[in-house]
């Protein structure tokens, strides 16, 4: 049985909501590309397969809010992702956000408009949070326009920091912070 859908923001443009039952064939759609595997960590599989959306869908299907992990929605169907990772110990002020969009959505400022969204619910709903970062590989010029659009800037270039697809690549590290 599907659960409701649970929407942190709704436009016309897109929506932002839990994962849910439904959802696997649309994350199978979009996010089977090698493009889109090039630009995201090794442990988003490549290819993305049924068995990896229904992993996913219930990984992440009952989580409540405030939410780590979310669906961006199109005109109804899933076709893309934006989350983050809390950091610990001493690094618990900070969270990791990562992301993908369909390609059929690339160029559009989709991108941008939902990672500008998703660090202003980050910022209200985790208040230990001050600090938002975002890895993006040296090749990722896309990317880094996202991230800058939505208000992140470059505090670093962490020189030959990855390995992706066997070649070693400088990482840029862009930041945000909590408004004071």
């Amino acid at each position: 049985m599907n659960t409701p859908n649970k929407y942190i923001y709704q436009s016309t443009a897109f929506a932002l909501r839990s994962f849910q039952e439904g959802d696997e064939m649309a994350l199978v759609k979009h996010a089977n590309n090698i493009k889109i595997f090039n630009n995201v960590r090794d442990v988003f599989p490549h290819p993305y397969t049924l068995d990896d959306a229904v992993w996913w869908v219930d990984a992440n299907k009952n989580s409540q809010a405030p939410f780590n992990t979310l669906a961006i929605e199109i005109e109804g169907e899933v076709v893309g992702g934006i989350g983050i990772v809390l950091g610990n110990d001493i690094y618990r002020s900070s969270a990791e956000i990562g992301y993908w969009l369909g390609e059929s959505h690339w160029g559009k400022g989709i991108m941008s408009a939902v990672v500008k969204v998703m660090t202003d619910y980050v910022f209200q709903h985790f208040p230990d949070i001050v600090r938002l970062w975002a890895g993006i590989f040296e090749y990722n010029k896309a990317s880094m326009r996202v991230v800058e659009k939505a208000g992140y800037h470059l505090e670093s270039i962490q020189k030959k920091a990855c390995i992706k697809n066997g070649q070693v690549i400088d990482a840029y590290l862009y930041v945000c912070f909590r408004a004071d």
